[in-house]
């Protein structure tokens, strides 16, 4: 045993990285599946009411929690990085496991490193399923909550307003979000603070079937085009047109952050920009945290390493209650610094980031204090 224990430190990875990568993701995957099993049991039971009186298909059912399993599972990933770091090394400590591994030499810093592998595989799956997968299956979630269990689909749109590119406005008076049609639309084009071109059109179509995907139809159109001091004015009972905009625009839609992917948010942001929209925070702060948050899983399995690699008065229980509170903290903080950006104007990426900050700090003391 003492031979095979020497040998961990000349081998960068051994048997001994791959028991605790094991033992580390096996703890990890278990926990998930026992707690989203219960929160699904739960949410069925609490919303089957509203199902059955919106009379919501059984397929949608169906896939409406095969898209809730995996956003509730990486929205709470880091806790589950937290549980089971200290549930299984708590139980290593306990069968004097790891005073063996100490007694051969091996320094803290080397028993890290197994949990460093662990946490960067759970990070790299966590980042792409909250990039790219999940934001696919939340268009499903989000829809069918706003279907069958919020009941609250917005499909009318009053006085919209908007940029749609450099100087150029775009109004439309009534917007019905179930034909996708405007009425009393008019979009107006200025060039050095002067009003070159004015159209109007009093009935507007937005065409979901065209290979474009900003592809109008405008009905009883007319141009007004200003040079100077000259007006020329142009009728047209119809006219295709290519305006930046689409009917999901219109709508403030409640969680439509989690539908887009890093590039959809990326252009989402950009275009809201160009437009002087008010609403962009919610979305840096959306996409700020997909890249935040996958680095909390080295960040909490350092801590609850040297929360737990040492045999407790309390044993497990009271590593875990430590633990516990610790993660009530965190999440707490990533809602509160979530808050503050929204409401109070923080910067997006110094809120998205300081749960991480603060508790890097915490993870280095503790570090510090588990060499000696």
């Amino acid at each position: 045993m003492k031979k095979f224990l020497k040998s961990i430190k000349r081998n960068f990875f051994s048997r001994f990285d791959r028991y605790i990568i094991f033992k580390f993701l096996g703890t990890y995957f278990f926990s998930i599946l026992l707690i989203i099993s219960i929160a699904v049991v739960f949410d069925f039971s609490e919303h089957s009411d509203r199902f059955t009186t919106n009379h919501a298909p059984a397929m949608a059912l169906f896939n409406y929690y095969l898209n809730f399993i995996p956003f509730y599972t990486n929205l709470f990933s880091a806790l589950f990085v937290f549980i089971a770091v200290i549930f299984f090394t708590s139980k290593l400590a306990e069968n004097s496991e790891i005073i063996a591994m100490m007694s051969t030499g091996i320094s803290f810093g080397r028993l890290m490193r197994p949990y460093m592998v662990s946490s960067a595989i759970i990070a790299a799956m966590s980042f792409y399923l909250g990039s790219d997968v999940i934001p696919k299956g939340s268009v499903k979630r989000v829809e069918f909550e706003m279907r069958y269990k919020n009941k609250k689909k917005p499909q009318i749109a009053e006085h919209i307003q908007l940029q749609v590119d450099t100087g150029v406005i775009a109004y439309i008076d009534h917007f019905e979000g179930y034909s996708k049609t405007g009425y009393r639309f008019s979009l107006d084009k200025f060039q050095n603070k002067s009003l070159v071109s004015h159209l109007t059109a009093q009935r507007i179509q937005y065409d979901s079937l065209a290979d474009e995907r900003f592809h109008w139809k405008l009905y009883d159109v007319k141009i007004r085009t200003l040079q100077g001091l000259r007006e020329h004015i142009t009728t047209k009972s119809f006219l295709d047109s290519v305006i930046i905009m689409e009917p999901k625009d219109f709508f403030v839609v409640k969680n439509q952050q989690q539908t887009l992917t890093n590039q959809e948010l990326v252009d989402y942001i950009g275009l809201q920009r160009l437009r002087g929209s008010g609403n962009v925070t919610v979305f840096e702060m959306e996409y700020n945290k997909r890249y935040a948050d996958p680095f909390a899983a080295f960040i909490l399995s350092a801590i609850g390493l040297a929360l737990s690699f040492r045999k407790r008065k309390g044993g497990m229980g009271a590593a875990l209650g430590i633990g516990l509170a610790l993660s009530a903290t965190f999440i707490m903080l990533q809602t509160v610094s979530s808050t503050f950006a929204i409401n109070s104007g923080w910067p997006p990426l110094l809120a998205a980031w300081m749960p991480n900050l603060l508790f890097t700090i915490v993870a280095i003391i503790l570090y510090r204090r588990s060499l000696r």
